[in-house]
């Protein structure tokens, strides 16, 4: 069976419906996939940050994590944002294991290269795939968390869209990110123009005409990376689509798809 991670937004957790959860314990039940699923939870943690007066700061879609946000966002992705996923799978009959990277040294870290404006906001260097193989071999339906953690003990905050594709490459998976727009597009002419396939040069031109801004930048950077490093699929998804990830996994062309290749008229 093979592996598939997951990646679903904080922006959209609290809005995808219980049919999405139905899909991902369906697919694995039936034997079609192994589902990994990794989270964020940035709207959360900029809350409760905003709510104990600590200002939020953005360099390129990572969040600036100082030591005091790095406590806030270990409680909110490991915690509350966890567990209720786990919940959400469980009430739709599956059965579900909550693990953060830093459990176990399942995601170990090293500082970003941008350390010195981002703070504790770390890359991934190495995933421990066997502890993702022993949850599956409890029959359970691993829903990671992205704090990770150093050989010298320091943890660090992970954006969920680099955690995803470093996990999707450590076990050889399809990598699927969730999200509640139907994929990257542009507007053209007054009309909305849905990108369904991408190339690396074409996403690299898409940044630099700030069609691709944001928190989709991160994202579309790990893709790329997953896709060099041994992901063998990767896509944008609308989550808020009926058996959106089931169409996927048929073959159907839904969303934006990012693939190796030459330039393309964009």
């Amino acid at each position: 069976m093979s592996y598939l991670v997951i990646k679903c937004g904080g922006s959209v957790l609290e809005r995808l419906p219980q049919t999405f959860y139905n899909n991902i314990v369906e697919l694995y039940k039936s034997g079609v996939c192994k589902p990994v699923i990794v989270h964020g939870g940035g709207p959360l943690i900029s809350s409760l940050l905003t709510k104990i007066g600590v200002e939020t700061k953005f360099v390129d879609g990572l969040r600036v994590t100082t030591m005091e946000v790095l406590d806030v966002v270990e409680m909110v992705l490991s915690g509350s944002v966890n567990k209720k996923i786990v919940e959400r799978l469980q009430k739709v009959g599956g059965s579900a294991y909550g693990i953060s990277g830093v459990d176990g040294g399942l995601l170990q870290a090293k500082p970003s290269q941008n350390a010195e404006q981002l703070g504790f906001v770390g890359e991934v260097v190495h995933v421990k795939s066997e502890l993702i193989d022993a949850i599956f071999e409890q029959g359970q339906i691993p829903v990671i968390s992205p704090v990770a953690i150093d050989e010298n003990g320091q943890k660090y905050n992970i954006n969920g869209d680099v955690a995803a594709s470093a996990v999707a490459q450590a076990l050889g998976a399809k990598l699927c990110f969730i999200s509640d727009i139907p994929g990257i597009y542009a507007e053209e002419n007054g009309e909305t123009k849905t990108f369904h396939e991408l190339t690396e040069k074409q996403v690299e031109s898409l940044i630099e005409q700030k069609v691709i801004t944001g928190g989709m930048i991160p994202k579309v950077k790990a893709a790329i990376d997953g896709l060099t490093h041994n992901v063998e699929e990767v896509v944008i998804l609308n989550g808020m689509t009926v058996n959106s990830l089931t169409h996927f996994l048929q073959g159907k062309s839904i969303g934006t798809k990012i693939i190796a290749g030459e330039m393309q008229n964009v």
